[in-house]
């Protein structure tokens, strides 16, 4: 059985929205992050990301994490990508050109795109997004991300996807990568490639099963 260590409101998400596609059966082990509470080594506190039986888990005190038979894994991005490739079907590549291509734009997502589309949902989980200071993180993070949305919004005007002219795991994890930006849509409408391109991904009922899961969930 597989387990996945986290909670839906977190990274964790990629991987819910993968399980959900895939149609795998799994386990759940609620972790929050340890941000969220007080005192998160106090002895009656949530198991959370600081919590010893989860940093026996993953040391690196992050989710989520996923136990998969004797394999143990962390980095959400990279978990997809080895859930579509270990179930097959068209979320994995269908040759070992894909399978690079599914990994270089992984990659590239979060190299290019997530430093700064994380900066965002970040002002808004502190509801600082009216404050100067938040106003002004959202702006440089916007301009940081006009050149990476230029290469997707090209790569978009020839394809309806990002490999292989079908929705795959890179898209997933692209199109999770880039919702924490969606807060700016004046962002997203300058890029109607990219914004077409989203709803395709966003409209999936595995996606929609994810969210709602997810809006049930403690904020």
């Amino acid at each position: 059985m597989l387990t996945i260590y986290g909670v839906y409101r977190s990274r964790a998400s990629r991987v819910y929205w993968m399980v959900e596609e895939l149609g795998l059966e799994f386990e759940s082990v609620r972790v929050i992050q340890a941000r969220r509470l007080a005192n998160p080594l106090a002895a009656d506190a949530l198991i959370n990301t600081l919590s010893p039986d989860f940093l026996a888990i993953n040391p690196m005190a992050l989710i989520p994490s996923i136990k998969d038979g004797d394999l143990v894994m962390h980095e959400s991005l990279a978990i997809t990508l080895y859930l579509a490739r270990k179930h097959g079907g068209p979320l994995s590549g269908k040759t070992v050109e894909e399978d690079g291509l599914m990994t270089m734009w992984t990659i590239w997502a979060a190299t290019e795109v997530e430093p700064h589309s994380v900066r965002i949902v970040y002002v808004y989980d502190d509801e600082k997004q009216n404050s100067d200071d938040g106003k002004a993180t959202i702006n440089v993070a916007v301009r940081s991300l006009k050149k990476p949305f230029a290469t997707l919004e090209k790569h978009l005007a020839t394809n309806d996807y990002i490999v292989g002219n079908r929705f795959t795991a890179a898209d997933l994890n692209i199109a999770e990568v880039l919702r924490y930006a969606q807060t700016q849509q004046a962002l997203f409408d300058a890029h109607p490639n990219i914004s077409a391109w989203i709803k395709r991904c966003q409209s999936r009922p595995a996606y929609i099963a994810m969210q709602a899961t997810r809006s049930e969930e403690p904020v």
